[in-house]
């Protein structure tokens, strides 16, 4: 049944362990955390805070049994990829994007778009996602209605709108599904209004450019949009290096390697997030750290696409912002950042050959902080500390595969799952309570989902069987 939340005024959430995140990276055993309109106005340990707190607040929330964290921030979602679930599997970038995933993308109609929209914004609310970035929505979705989804269902979400003036990818022009096609006006005009009409919305809802892969963006149209951005005083997100053929397109057409080229357009800098990054140099990586331009990291994606492993040690050590995305349904299958933290944690060590290359502590920086930093909101969120919006989850730790309890944050990057968190709370609304979503009707999301998947199937001709080699009788 659908429980219907407003805002609460104060809430009480007493734990077992507080992971901070904040400067001096307090982990908090035996703490709590309290909320009053919003904010977070304590955080410290029970006892000290029970007298104040317990028998005064709207709500308590019994966490002694769990970890309590900043709400995670997803840095690189395909909210238009949440029906393509196994859709596109075994198969490297370019063809996996022309046989499969464009043509799916390209025949989407308006209320296909807005329920793969919910859906993926279920996955990740129930998984403790409080934050996250959209890497490029066209027309055909009907961009509104999911950007008003977005903000009643409670979460946070920076919306990059896709801008393009080319069919390409890389070195292959004229490949893109005509059903993605946008003329470069059109699509950068739209980015402009949906700014001044949604962006900044309540703290919760931000606009961003969104300028497709180079191969698809002209040079002129790219400079264009950084120089918009600076101005409007918002962040762009683009793909780059994430295959061979992206250092392939930028050396052969324009002599310089992928991020030199980003800094030629403009697309560095602390209001850009470059998103997998893979094939890059150290002198790449020092522009990277040079200009404070972040990077999202999907090593989900880049493993199952066979497109490369990130140097994500190198960049961390070299002073470069990483934070961690998910990706989208047919390229890593689901949108769990928990899980995601365990393949990153597992991806540095087999790359250089070293146990020690990332550690547990780094990677829930990745996926908390870090990206609070890349969104230009860790001013807001990120960690928990007084003054900043309470954007909370509480994991539910009393489960065999997180006892014994010595370490809470190993626990969390190699054990956890997006299904121990419990409670969610976003901007000091209780969005998720007892692993029950709040804010919208999850049921009907799911039974939707089915039906709008076979349409969109049937009508793409794609993904109409399941790619299996076994009998389905």
């Amino acid at each position: 049944m659908l429980v219907k939340v407003e805002a609460v005024a104060d809430i009480y959430v007493r734990g077992g362990w507080i992971i901070t995140m904040d400067p001096q990276r307090r982990v908090i055993k035996d703490g709590a955390v309290a909320v009053e309109g919003g904010v977070i106005t304590a955080v410290g340990k029970r006892d000290n805070l029970d007298p104040q707190y317990k028998s005064y607040s709207d709500v308590v929330i019994d966490a002694r049994d769990g970890v309590v964290i900043p709400g995670l921030v997803n840095t690189h979602v395909h909210l238009a990829q949440g029906l393509l679930k196994a859709c596109a599997d075994y198969k490297r970038l370019i063809p996996w994007l022309k046989d499969r995933v464009w043509p799916l993308q390209g025949n989407y109609k308006p209320e296909e778009a807005l329920v793969s929209a919910k859906l993926v914004v279920a996955e990740m609310l129930k998984s403790g996602v409080t934050t996250f970035l959209e890497t490029g929505l066209v027309g055909r979705y009907g961009v509104d209605a999911i950007i008003e989804f977005l903000h009643d269902s409670g979460i946070r979400a920076a919306v990059a709108r896709h801008v393009m003036d080319l069919k390409g990818y890389a070195l292959e022009e004229n490949i893109l599904h005509e059903g993605l096609v946008e003329p470069g006006d059109t699509s950068f005009n739209d980015t402009i209004r949906l700014y001044h009409k949604y962006h900044g919305w309540d703290s919760r809802i931000w606009i961003w450019f969104g300028p497709r892969t180079p191969g698809a963006v002209s040079v002129e149209l790219y400079k264009k949009m950084s120089e918009k951005a600076r101005e409007l005083k918002t962040g762009i997100t683009m793909h780059l290096a994430e295959v061979r053929e992206d250092v392939d397109y930028t050396v052969e057409v324009f002599g310089k390697k992928p991020v030199e080229f980003a800094h030629w357009v403009g697309l560095t800098g602390p209001n850009v997030v470059l998103v997998h990054v893979v094939w890059v140099t150290d002198d790449e990586i020092d522009l990277l750290a040079k200009t404070k331009t972040s990077v999202s990291h999907n090593p989900s994606s880049n493993l199952k696409l066979a497109s490369g492993g990130a140097r994500v040690s190198e960049m961390l050590r070299r002073g470069v912002n990483v934070t961690l995305g998910t990706d989208g349904g047919p390229s890593n299958n689901d949108y769990d950042l928990i899980r995601e933290m365990k393949v990153a944690a597992l991806l540095q060590p087999l790359l250089t050959g070293d146990p020690e290359a990332i550690r547990a502590e780094q990677v829930l920086e990745m996926a908390t902080i870090n990206g609070a930093r890349a969104l230009m909101i860790d001013h807001l969120v990120g960690s928990i500390e007084v003054g900043k919006r309470a954007d909370l989850v509480v994991v539910d730790f009393h489960k065999p595969h997180l006892k014994p309890l010595n370490n809470p944050v190993s626990h969390l990057v190699y054990s956890a799952m997006g299904s121990d968190v419990k409670h969610v709370i976003v901007d000091g609304r209780l969005v998720v309570f007892d692993r029950q979503i709040l804010t919208f009707d999850e049921e009907e999301v799911l039974r939707k989902a089915d039906e709008a998947a076979f349409n969109l199937y049937q009508r793409a001709g794609v993904c109409r069987e399941p790619d299996l080699k076994w009998s389905i009788f």
